[in-house]
C-alpha cells in the first residue's frame, strides 16, 4: 500500500514546521520539471533510489535535479562493489511511494531504518528544499532547519557525502 500524503501532512504540522505548495501537472523526473521552466525558489532536487548489488543495503540519494551521478565511481568511494537502481518493487517496499514520487519526506515511511540517506554535499548548504509529498502534482518547499527536524524524528540521520559526477 502506498503512503497517504495527509499522513504526511499531518505529521508536519504537529512537528510544528510549515511549507508552500506548489502545484503542477505530474513529474516522473527531474527532466520533465525542467520542461515547465517554472522559476521557484529553493534548491530543486534529483531523488534516486538505489541498492548495493546483494540487494541487501538501500540508499536515497540526493543531489542536484541536473547533475548527473556517477555510480560506479560512488559505490567505490563508499566501499561497495557496485549500486544500481532498486526496482519499483523494493520502492514501494521501504519508501511507499511509486516512481517519480520519490523525494526524502518519503523517509517517514522507513519505520524500520532499512533506508540510508545520502545528500550530496554540494547542495546540502541551501535553505529551502524542493520535495515530493508521496505525489509528483506537488512540491513541498521546506527550510532545511525543518527537514533535519524531521529527520530526526524519523530517526534518518542523514549522510551529507560527496556524489561524484560524471
Amino acid at each position: 500500500m502506498l503512503a497517504d500524503k495527509s499522513k504526511l501532512a499531518a505529521l508536519l504540522a504537529h512537528l510544528n514546521i510549515n511549507y508552500d505548495v506548489i502545484e503542477h501537472p505530474a513529474l516522473h523526473s527531474s527532466l520533465a520539471a525542467d520542461e515547465l521552466m517554472v522559476e521557484r525558489p529553493g534548491t530543486r532536487l534529483k531523488n534516486l533510489f538505489l541498492r548495493d548489488n546483494e540487494g541487501k543495503k538501500h540508499f536515497l540519494v540526493i543531489t542536484a535535479h541536473d547533475k548527473q551521478l556517477d555510480l560506479k565511481s560512488l559505490a567505490k568511494y563508499q566501499g561497495l562493489s557496485r549500486l544500481g537502481f532498486a526496482s519499483d518493487e523494493r520502492l514501494a517496499r521501504f519508501l511507499k511511494v511509486a516512481p517519480g514520487c520519490v523525494s526524502m519526506l518519503a523517509l517517514m515511511n522507513d519505520k524500520q531504518n532499512d533506508v540510508t540517506l545520502w545528500l550530496d554535499q554540494d547542495i546540502w548548504f541551501g535553505d529551502l528544499f524542493h520535495c515530493h509529498p508521496f505525489d509528483n502534482t506537488q512540491t513541498w518547499l521546506l527550510k532545511k532547519a525543518d527537514l533535519d527536524a524531521f529527520f530526526a524524528t524519523t530517526g534518518h540521520q542523514p549522510k551529507v557525502v560527496f556524489l561524484p559526477a560524471r
